[in-house]
């Protein structure tokens, strides 16, 4: 074996064995928030492969108890977003669990939480007496408006971020909103701070020193607005709920439903793949019709009495080599059987009701699909805070 080839031997075993999950290796992370977006926020850090200790108060996460639960007391969505950490308990309002917690604090890498604004200075542990305890410490404060301004210590869920940042006035029709789901400002706030983790680790390997991340689900949201924000100020009603190009103004860009009840979707926006779309269902008269000023009621009523005369399969099925931007809307149970999710592997089925249904880590490296999280742990503060002090 020529020097050439070994290099390149050793180069291809050591992309088969990278993986995700050793990314973040060695990084401490404490998690203080509750619900959805800090969760979501510091599992993904998990599945780099931090090490994730999630503290909640005695009476727990109210996370834990939301919408059903398994047999087991706990609901499958707080198992599912709390996978691969260790959960402890702590009362941050008595000696000992502020004890406690600073022995922690002391050690970790990241702290995350999603208090409102004084909440934590209230409970002893400031911006400024976290950096004494910790100055290497990353303390992203997640919270629903930001540290200041007038909103900043109300109230809010993610349809109220969603209703002040501009985006639910985009959805659903002229007559009313609609309520989106899954929550956006939840899993897009989480996901922005987990970006702003990353970004101030980052920044420590350079300077040395950590940092204090400000930012909210409110200003998440926000930050998507650059198509609304577009339009302010201009006339016309190009982004209107079913009058512009992307909100139900053009058949070429539609949701259709199907004469079984169900539904498909068309994203036939480029010429070409409306043309393809246009041939494939033999309707070449509507091929010079796809810019007709909007919003375009006439052509959408012709492609709704198109699609309900034949179930959703069937045109799938009648559509399957045509590149024209069309897919069927699956339920959730649908999706698991899908042959390109089963293809790239990055969705499990349920294990049991102690490993509910698992969307992996949305990204595969060196050719290697991520791990299945472990189930979280319930496990004694001490325990950790002890083991973290001993390095």
């Amino acid at each position: 074996m020529t020097a050439k080839s070994l290099t390149i031997s050793v180069l291809l075993k050591t992309r088969r064995t990278a993986m995700l999950d050793d990314t973040l290796q060695g990084i401490r992370v404490l998690d203080l928030s509750q619900y959805l977006p800090g969760p979501f926020a510091t599992r993904l850090l998990a599945d780099l492969g931090a090490e994730v200790v999630k503290v909640e108060p005695p009476s727990g996460d109210p996370m834990r108890f939301f919408i059903f639960l398994d047999d087991d007391g706990l609901s499958p969505l707080y198992k599912q977003v709390n996978a691969g950490k260790s959960v402890i308990k702590l009362d941050l309002k008595s000696k000992s669990g502020c004890d406690c917690f600073t022995e922690l604090v002391a050690s970790a890498d990241v702290l995350l939480e999603s208090y409102r604004p004084g909440v934590l200075d209230r409970l002893g542990f400031s911006q400024a007496q976290l950096h004494a305890l910790n100055p290497r410490l990353i303390h992203c404060a997640l919270s629903g408006f930001g540290q200041d301004g007038p909103a900043s210590h109300r109230a809010g869920h993610d349809l109220t971020y969603l209703a002040l940042s501009g985006m639910l006035h985009h959805t659903g029709t002229d007559e009313t909103p609609v309520i989106p789901f899954p929550p956006i400002s939840d899993y897009a706030g989480g996901q922005h701070a987990a970006s702003m983790v990353l970004a101030g680790l980052l920044r420590r390997e350079r300077t040395g020193q950590g940092c204090y991340i400000d930012t909210s689900l409110f200003e998440t949201v926000l930050s998507w607005q650059s198509f609304g924000q577009a339009g302010v100020g201009r006339s016309g009603r190009n982004l209107e709920p079913g009058h512009g190009l992307i909100t139900g103004g053009m058949a070429c860009y539609q949701i259709y439903q199907t004469k079984d009840q169900k539904f498909v979707v068309l994203g036939a926006l480029e010429e070409k793949f409306w043309q393809a779309f246009c041939l494939a269902v033999d309707r070449t008269e509507w091929v010079g019709r796809q810019h007709e000023k909007m919003p375009q009621a006439g052509l959408i009523k012709e492609l709704r009495a198109l699609f309900v005369t034949a179930s959703r399969d069937s045109w799938v099925a009648l559509l399957a080599g045509t590149d024209c931007c069309f897919e069927p809307l699956l339920d959730p149970d649908e999706v698991t059987g899908h042959p390109h999710v089963q293809s790239r592997q990055l969705l499990e089925p349920p294990r049991g009701q102690a490993l509910p249904a698992e969307v992996r880590f949305p990204a595969i490296l060196n050719q290697q699909i991520p791990h299945n999280r472990q189930p979280l742990r319930e496990v004694s503060a001490q325990l950790i805070a002890s083991r973290w002090q001993e390095g």
